[in-house]
């Protein structure tokens, strides 16, 4: 299979992998032949890229995070838990609703154990999803990538559900958030960007005294906008002032944001991502946990298409777990750009002097990496 971006998608490339709807239903399978009007209708949805079928690439597979069934899980459960916290401001002052708390912990566990499975597990692109409801595939990205976040730094199994409920809960606060504001598809007025900063508090009074969600995961509401130098927000809290745990959630919900498709942007690509990131390292994330991030990354996800200081044209094959900035790259043209009847595989991590120089967005395109 070979990444490619809506925009260069054309009629008659078929689908190397499946597209979900924010429900986390198939809608469309692999080998599910493009038209016009289909591309058309899945850059209105949000796609912003493809995996599509290359007889050269048949053998590159991306392996993925979760199973599908408890990806699907994970997303109709999210999606229950927000809805039902919309008619918070009719529950009486008593009134909880454990059964959410139960679900959502179960599906926490779910997740835990598919990820626990595989301790070289990366943080790569997630399935491909329409953006109908961003705010659900949202939380079920911070939460996973935030969870092997986890693992790598050894967190227990105890400290494991309390970050990443915390994580899949994190924006739950938006339930009360007017439906103007969070669909917006330009920039927020002053007004617009106070309310919405509210969320985080209404997130926290939302979970803190429900049954079955640790009181740190409302914490973890509450604090993932805060930043180091105190220029995040509700409170302006600094440094050690802020949990660890809603500090790495600060850092994936960054990232996750930026590498998905929105209303008023495109989606980055991880590497992009990654720079942004490291631009706010010692001000706005700490720079260690940065370091942790970046090496759990799959910067260059598998079939994306790259230009190397050589000349050569390559396709991204393999991801090296130890090394995620020197993946596995099967070079398909010669220095002169001149398709090779042969392509072969080198590994970057073992091949120091080649350096991937450029992304190639195909015809002609291509997005410069900084020096």
């Amino acid at each position: 299979m070979r990444m490619m971006p809506i925009s260069l998608s054309r009629p008659g490339m078929k689908l190397a992998k499946k597209i979900y709807s924010d429900d986390g239903i198939v809608l469309l399978a692999e080998g599910v032949e493009l038209t016009s009007s289909l591309i058309r209708r899945l850059g209105e949805c949000g796609i912003s890229f493809l995996y599509v079928q290359d007889a050269r690439f048949d053998d590159l597979v991306v392996p993925e995070l979760l199973s599908e069934e408890t990806q699907r899980n994970g997303i109709q459960t999210i999606r229950q838990a927000f809805r039902d916290f919309i008619n918070y401001p009719q529950r009486n002052r008593s009134g909880t609703y454990p059964y959410v708390g139960r679900k959502i912990r179960q599906v926490m566990q779910q997740i835990m154990d598919e990820l626990s499975g595989s301790k070289d597990a990366m943080i790569m692109l997630m399935n491909l999803h329409t953006v109908d409801h961003y705010l659900y595939m949202h939380s079920l990205n911070v939460c996973v990538y935030s969870t092997l976040l986890g693992i790598a730094k050894g967190y227990d199994q105890d400290q494991l559900l309390t970050l990443g409920l915390g994580a899949m809960l994190h924006d739950i606060g938006k339930t009360q958030i007017s439906m103007k504001v969070l669909l917006k598809p330009g920039a927020l007025s002053a007004d617009e960007f106070t309310e919405m900063k509210r969320h985080t508090e209404r997130g926290f009074y939302l979970l803190k005294d429900e049954p079955n969600i640790p009181l740190l995961a409302a914490h973890c509401a509450y604090q993932h906008h805060e930043r180091l130098n105190g220029s995040g927000y509700p409170r302006g809290i600094k440094g050690d002032e802020i949990h660890e745990y809603a500090k790495w959630i600060g850092i994936v919900d960054s990232y996750d944001a930026m590498t998905s498709h929105r209303l008023y942007r495109d989606a980055m690509l991880p590497h992009q991502a990654v720079e942004a990131l490291y631009s706010g390292s010692d001000i706005l994330y700490d720079t260690s946990m940065l370091q942790l991030f970046r090496d759990k990354v799959a910067i260059y996800p598998i079939g994306l298409t790259v230009k190397l200081n050589t000349g050569q044209i390559a396709i991204v094959s393999d991801i090296n777990s130890t090394c995620a900035h020197r993946p596995v790259i099967r070079i398909i043209t010669d220095e002169d750009g001149v398709e090779l009847n042969a392509p072969f595989d080198m590994d970057l991590s073992k091949n120091l002097n080649v350096l991937i120089s450029k992304i190639e967005l195909g015809m002609g395109e291509s997005d410069s990496l900084p020096a």
